[in-house]
């Protein structure tokens, strides 16, 4: 039983069994949406007006429904919204006592009440002052009392409404966007608010008050139907549990889905997108709308006095002002600050029109009218397959637009132009992404990726190749598997059919399939492997398609959200392809082995077998300026470089590792190699561990190099007790209730490295994680030549290189052992 039914039950003791039969119909599974939410209201209006009636009320008083109640709109945990208005005639106290009579039975049943008592005097003041109040108002309908008090006062608010507009609208549009600004959009979030988002019941309710107006109106088609489906979701979201919230929370939307009869949690939020996104684009419209009659109004005054009157030159034989309009291209207009089509224009002759006319509009930075976008959904003759150039290069020109993209791209993809163009389109459409990495749904983060890849089209010689495969590269979303693999063949398949032919047909599809093969090296592998320069190399296949890539590497990154993309990968990426331009132009990759020691390693290893001790050395990195076209000026900081020298002993990593986290340092990677240093040192002998690590802090300052050696002492010889510290550290990590991690998982790579044998760990990232796989390994006995971390969101990806204690790879059958024993231990 749900906690709605337990206090359901409690309220059957309410008065005229009111509760009984709200609790019946609730869980009638056969009567639900539109039809349950009217037989609430109807069925609360009974109760209300019988209260009323049973007060014996005074003349000259009427009970009164506002807000979502009064549209008779009641959800199972909605607030009701109740006037009591009276014309002032009666006794105070009486009307007091009244209010009494009706608000108590409410809040005895526990249920929500916003209610107020006015004179329709103070109820037109109130409103005049409250634009809240007035919104409400404005869905005003009589329960009982008298009637006619409350339709002279629906009379007067609508029309001061009305009056009102120039005024009250832009104070409606501000509330709107700063609500927006605060909740974020609905058509994007994991876990949405129904009401107040973006997109949400608020703005349908707000579309209602700019009709009510008269000054304009939001295009009504799929409206309601989008409205009627976010209010059966709260339904769902109020049912299931029992509580009067709009946040649609990730542990809840299976149980909603349940209750509305959908496959699973992702069908949910696809029809909420779906729902949004049409209240969303409504909603774009129909501000433009206003803001244009606004203007035009408040221009017409000054326009009439420069004219000299109403008979002034200038004016058309209607009175009115000659409207401008002023050509983009070829059947294509501005005309009043939108993009329509020129009274020439022939869509139904010129398949070409509907992505010039896009084109135009992005490039001028307009929108495109509601009436020209629906005229070339309906009319608009299909392109031929393949694609004329024009077509192409009109694609490719809204495409390199930039910011301007988006708008236009949305108000075709709202008249179905978009999957008409590209009929794969429609599989990622409003598609949620559950990474909480990602800020946008699969389709909307295409169009992101498109418009970052804008900035970066001077580095690349095929600007056109580039965007468009910025629109493909998460194409494949949409279909089971790997979405990179099926990706390459939907990318192939629509690169021909926009034109292109069967060389950049093959480099799009390339850049598709290993849209991700950069980023994920580069983090994850070890760059100073031949084999891992070698195999990218081979992937990639030429300069021009690495070029191609690395620009989409980071569009992509910066497209998906702030922790996708940082310094720090920047610089590993652009090492990465330096190295593989190299590996391409005929280079031979060097051999790390052959490599000496640094000046500084050589120096931190003698001073370290001269006391017995570990000595290290803290440096801040900076790389190489940032590309002024691509995201920022100037250099930065990526990290800091920690470089440790202690004589060779056991249980090294799992104590550095474990160090480091204590003092909340985050770590990117390590280098681990053993120093035999020449024997005329006078040293001593033995060989020196050398470990490299790139580290950041996770926030405040870094800690002194004086504090991690001493820390690292008493780990090696056991009076720091690592393990308990960092399980203090996490018992004190608040949980997100709901929300259980997915298990670790241990595999062991396909790197076809010749130096030691490559191990993946994907785990939830937890303070001290890569401690407890170093002390995994220190059990396995294997040696840890190098580990690559890369963490996105709460998701870390542990990337280490090991070896036997020789140096000899782990045969196939003891590398799966040790996956195995990894795995188990991070259990």
């Amino acid at each position: 039983m749900t906690s709605l039914e337990v206090s359901e039950e409690t309220e059957e003791s309410g008065p005229g069994g009111y509760a009984a039969a709200r609790l019946l119909l609730l869980h009638e599974k056969e009567r639900s949406g539109p039809p349950r939410r009217t037989a609430l209201a109807r069925l609360t209006d009974d109760w209300l007006s019988g209260l009323f009636t049973a007060a014996a009320p005074p003349r000259g008083v009427a009970l009164v429904a506002v807000g979502g109640y009064g549209r008779a709109e009641l959800s199972p945990r909605s607030d009701l919204d109740l006037l009591l208005l009276h014309d002032g005639s009666a006794d105070k106290a009486a009307v007091a006592a009244l209010a009494d009579r009706i608000w108590y039975p409410v809040w005895d049943l526990g249920l929500a009440l916003d209610h107020s008592v006015r004179t329709p005097a103070e109820a037109r003041a109130t409103a005049t002052g409250d634009l809240k109040v007035h919104l409400g108002l404005l869905d005003a309908r009589p329960l009982a009392g008298d009637h006619g008090l409350v339709a002279a006062l629906r009379t007067t608010i609508l029309a001061d409404w009305r009056n009102q507009a120039p005024e009250r609208l832009p104070e409606l549009d501000e509330l709107c966007r700063e609500r927006a600004e605060r909740m974020g959009e609905l058509q994007f979030l994991l876990e949405p608010d129904l009401k107040e988002a973006r997109g949400g019941l608020r703005d349908a309710q707000a579309l209602r008050a700019v009709a009510a107006s008269w000054l304009a109106d939001a295009p009504r088609e799929g409206l309601d139907g989008a409205r009627r489906r976010l209010l059966d979701a709260r339904d769902a979201l109020h049912l299931t549990t029992g509580r009067a919230t709009d946040r649609l929370a990730l542990q809840e939307q299976d149980a909603v889905a349940a209750e509305l009869g959908l496959l699973d949690a992702d069908t949910l939020l696809r029809e909420v997108y779906e729902a949004a996104r049409t209240i969303s684009y409504a909603t774009d419209v129909t501000w433009r709308e206003v803001n244009r009659v606004l203007k035009a109004r408040s221009a017409r005054p000054r326009l009439r006095s420069l004219l000299g009157g109403r008979g002034g030159a200038g004016r058309s034989a209607t009175g009115k002002p000659p409207v401008e309009r002023t050509p983009l291209a070829e059947g294509v207009v501005e005309m009043d600050g939108e993009v329509v089509l020129a009274r020439t224009a022939r869509p139904e002759r010129d398949p070409v029109l509907p992505l010039r006319a896009a084109a135009a509009a992005a490039q001028s930075a307009l929108p495109i009218s509601l009436h020209a976008v629906r005229r070339l959904a309906a009319t608009a003759a299909p392109l031929p397959v393949p694609w004329p150039a024009e077509a192409r290069e009109e694609l490719v020109t809204l495409l390199g637009a930039g910011e301007a993209t988006v708008p236009v791209w949305e108000a075709l993809e709202a008249e179905g132009i978009v999957t008409r163009l590209l009929p794969d389109w429609e599989r990622v459409r409003c598609r949620p992404q559950r990474n909480p990495v990602h800020t946008w749904t699969v389709d909307r983060h295409l169009v992101e990726t498109a418009v970052r890849a804008s900035s970066l089209t001077r580095r690349v010689g095929r600007p056109d190749l580039l965007l468009v495969a910025a629109l493909l590269h998460d194409i494949g979303k949409g279909w089971p598997g790997d979405h990179s693999v099926a990706g390459e063949t939907i990318a192939r398949d629509l690169a021909t059919r926009i034109g292109f032919d069967r060389t950049d047909v093959t480099t799009v599809a390339t850049a598709v399939r290993h849209h991700l093969l950069l980023v994920e090296t580069a983090t994850r592998r070890d760059l100073d492997d031949p084999a891992t320069v070698r195999s990218v190399a081979t992937a990639v296949g030429t300069v021009g398609t690495l070029e191609l890539l690395h620009a989409l590497t980071e569009a992509d990154a910066l497209a998906t959200g702030p922790a996708a993309w940082s310094s720090w990968r920047a610089s590993l990426v652009a090492d990465l392809v330096k190295r593989v331009a190299g590996v391409l132009a005929g280079e031979t990759p060097p051999d790390p082995e052959a490599a000496a020691p640094s000046a500084e390693q050589e120096r931190l290893a003698i001073e370290a077998l001269r006391t017995g001790e570990p000595v290290l050395a803290l440096r801040t990195r900076s790389e190489q300026p940032v590309d002024p076209e691509a995201d920022g000026e100037g250099s930065e900081p990526v990290g800091v470089e920690l470089v440790i020298a202690l004589p060779d002993q056991p249980g090294v990593l799992p104590a550095v590792a474990g160090v480091l986290a204590l003092h909340r340092l985050t770590v990117r990677a390590a280098d681990l190699r053993a120093v035999d240093l020449p024997t005329d040192l006078g040293t001593g002998t033995g060989p020196v561990l050398v470990l490299d690590w790139r580290v950041a802090a996770e926030y405040g300052s870094l800690p002194e190099a004086a504090r991690l050696r001493a820390d690292l002492v008493r780990a090696l010889d056991g009076s720091l007790d690592i393990p308990a510290r960092l399980a203090e550290r996490e018992a004190a990590y608040p949980r997100r209730r709901g929300l259980t991690a997915p298990p670790p998982r241990v595999t062991v790579a396909a790197a076809d490295s010749r130096l030691a044998t490559v191990i993946e760990v994907r785990a939830q990232d937890a303070p001290g994680l890569l401690h407890r796989i170093g002390r995994a390994l220190e059990g396995a006995e294997v040696r840890v030549r190098s580990a690559h971390v890369s963490t996105l969101g709460a998701n870390a990806v542990d990337t280490l290189y090991v070896t036997r204690p020789d140096g000899t790879l782990l045969p196939d059958e003891e590398a799966i052992d040790l996956a195995r024993t990894l795995e188990s231990a991070l259990r």
